[in-house]
């Protein structure tokens, strides 16, 4: 559970880079296809560490394999506002990921990526990604409050060390 947090954390500093740094130099539509789907990696982690917790806490019998799947049980697992509202911006984020888009203003401030999910126009540009890294950065600090403790108290029990 722990590797599993470490993980994500790995993967939102690797968003983090492509925004600050390379989206900053760069400014092509291709950065922030990379940045969603590092933003993407980093949920399915800590939708996993979730699950994982549920397994030993809440009496889960067994976890599912695909991110909707996942996505979807957590929602059930965890009423919390919070939670829903971050599997909901991950849903979101695959769905833009995986359809077709536009790009635009590419090597400019406004480059941006532009596809239709449900009907409605979603725009992706660099004021947006960097909303949704701050709000995925939010939740990694909500859901490692909610694992830390327990996370590492399993570790030390199964490796018989300590932090």
């Amino acid at each position: 559970m722990i590797e599993l947090l470490d993980d994500a954390g790995e993967e939102l500093k690797r968003a983090d880079h492509l925004i600050y740094v390379s989206l900053k130099y760069t400014r092509t539509a291709d950065v922030l296809i990379n940045t969603l789907s590092r933003l993407i990696d980093a949920y399915d982690l800590l939708l996993s560490a979730l699950l994982a917790y549920a397994k030993d806490t809440k009496n889960l019998q067994e976890t599912p394999t695909t991110p909707i799947e996942k996505g979807n049980l957590v929602k059930k697992l965890y009423p919390q506002q919070e939670v829903q509202d971050n599997v909901d911006l991950f849903f979101l984020m695959r769905k833009i990921y995986r359809a077709p888009h536009v790009s635009d203003q590419e090597y400019r401030r406004h480059v941006s990526i532009t596809t239709t999910i449900d009907g409605r126009e979603e725009i992706v540009n660099i004021d947006i990604i960097t909303q949704y890294n701050e709000f995925e950065k939010n939740f990694f600090r909500y859901v490692v409050n909610i694992l830390g403790d327990y996370a590492k108290k399993k570790h030390e029990d199964e490796n018989g060390w300590e932090y």
